[in-house]
């Protein structure tokens, strides 16, 4: 069965004309319609998808299980994964292969990883794929400091940069204080080399009191990254509390103000400054008011949507669909939200050029992008 989403052009001659057979919903689009199509069904509570050279594609699950998508066939879960703290917000979360993953085929992937007393940290590991579609000596890499309770703000994206380290996001544990805190990985982005040590060239390496793993701070749960392939750069995309999800350009050592300032509210209404009150704080570039709730953030750069290349493509829960965000010369030029009907997790650039969309909840599904043609 083939699920039809059209994204019609903002005429009025498309709002009155008849849906074709499968669409569900049209919306507007800045750059003309179009389609999402149904790839695969069945997945429980996907969070992180990405592709093997074979061009099949490996889905995590919340639960701990990691599934070989292949046409609109999913595998049983793949051996090998990590145990993990399954509640919440918790439990199986990113996938990436190694930027070398032909020589060196590693999978890492992030997780909640139990700890005492109940507990719970954001934690990195990686294995080899092996023969029969499955898992080979699992070693852990990094794990967040320190434990805490409860299943909130893990963040746990991963993004390879263009010196061959890794950067992994996390979330502050809804503890708000230790984001600005240098001696926790709570609310921080860390850099590693890929096999977990500390890069030398850290910003807080030597520093009393931080942790040489720290790339930046101030941050409140990031569940979107992304490196620019035209510049290098990382940008990550995090959830602000009532409104003020932020996109931001992140920089060595930089503060990103989280919970001092924001963007958004209190969740009891209460009022916080600004970024702009406080200029010592790196501010986003884009934020959201209300909230997009962002996950999964892919820079295009297929030949499929030739209008979209170079463009920032985010996920959204809240508004059940994707963001679309041009930076032209450090700055943003033209943005957009698409919004679909379903809650997306992630999404991703397949190798045949579409993009790929992973929905969220128990009957997850991924969905891929194409142009409609004008007739």
């Amino acid at each position: 069965m083939r699920l039809s989403i059209l994204l019609a052009a903002f005429v009025a001659s498309a709002a009155c004309a008849q849906p074709p057979p499968g669409q569900v919903e049209s919306v507007v689009a800045q750059d003309g319609p179009v389609a999402a199509y149904e790839v695969a069904m069945g997945l429980e509570a996907p969070w992180g998808l990405t592709f093997l050279p074979d061009g099949r594609m490996l889905v995590t699950e919340k639960g701990g299980a990691l599934r070989v998508v292949e046409g609109n066939d999913v595998s049983p879960p793949v051996e090998g994964t990590p145990t993990v703290y399954a509640q919440g917000q918790g439990g199986l979360l990113d996938v990436a292969l190694d930027p070398d993953f032909e020589a060196e085929p590693w999978v890492y992937l992030t997780y909640a990883k139990p700890g005492p007393e109940g507990q719970a940290a954001t934690a990195v590991g990686r294995a080899r794929w092996a023969e029969g579609d499955r898992l080979e000596g699992w070693e852990e890499l990094w794990v967040q400091r320190p434990y805490h309770p409860g299943g909130g703000h893990f963040g746990s994206r991963i993004a390879f940069l263009p010196d061959g380290t890794m950067a992994v996001t996390t979330g502050e544990r809804f503890l708000f204080d230790p984001a600005q805190d240098l001696g926790t990985t709570l609310g921080k982005v860390v850099r590693l080399n890929r096999d977990g040590s500390v890069p030398d060239d850290n910003p807080f390496v030597g520093r009393d009191g931080a942790l040489p793993e720290i790339w930046s701070y101030g941050h409140r749960n990031v569940q979107a990254a992304g490196v620019d392939p035209q510049t290098g750069e990382l940008y990550v995309v995090e959830m602000g509390p009532l409104g003020g999800d932020e996109l931001n350009r992140v920089e060595a050592g930089a503060n990103y103000g989280w919970p001092v300032v924001s963007w958004g509210r209190n969740y009891d209404g209460s009022e916080i400054p600004d970024p702009p009150t406080r200029p010592e704080f790196a501010d986003a570039l884009v934020q959201w008011t209300p909230v997009i709730s962002p996950n999964g953030l892919v820079f295009y750069s297929g030949d499929v949507f030739p209008v979209w290349r170079g463009d920032a493509i985010v996920g959204s829960l809240s508004q059940q669909g994707i963001a679309r965000v041009r930076i032209e010369g450090g700055a943003v030029t033209e943005r957009e939200v698409l919004t679909f009907g379903r809650r997306i997790r992630d999404v991703e650039q397949g190798p045949d050029g579409y993009l790929y969309l992973l929905t969220d909840g128990d009957d997850g599904q991924v969905w891929r992008l194409e142009p409609v043609e004008a007739e």
